[in-house]
């Protein structure tokens, strides 16, 4: 029971009728239980909800431990980049300059204003 000895409790007991008295000990005895019921309800509450909040596969719809790492790493067919993918210039129409960043081979010519 909490770490408290039989022996102790009873002591405790004793010592709280001797303060409180007959009349008023069964009145603070209820008022403790019902407190006690009380958390018990509301940790038991917050604990579903946490569990609640925690389950990823009704909430995402999968399960985190079916999950392959190494099937996350190869690159995809609908990725935009990837540091996976080499940089391919099959085209032709398009050369880097000393910085890297692409550049167009011709100059585009603006419409006259």
């Amino acid at each position: 029971m909490s770490g408290i000895a039989p022996s102790e409790f009873i002591l405790i007991c004793l010592i709280a009728l001797m303060i409180l008295g007959p009349e008023r000990l069964p009145g603070v005895t209820r008022k403790i239980g019902a407190w006690l019921g009380k958390a018990r309800q509301m940790s038991r509450s917050i604990q579903r909800q946490l569990e609640d909040e925690m389950d990823v596969e009704k909430n995402f719809g999968f399960d985190p431990k079916e999950l392959d790492p190494n099937e996350m790493l190869k690159p995809r067919d609908d990725d935009t980049f990837s540091p996976l993918h080499e940089h391919e210039d099959e085209e032709g129409d398009e050369d880097e300059d000393e910085a890297g960043n692409d550049v167009p081979a011709e100059p585009v010519e603006k419409p006259a204003q």
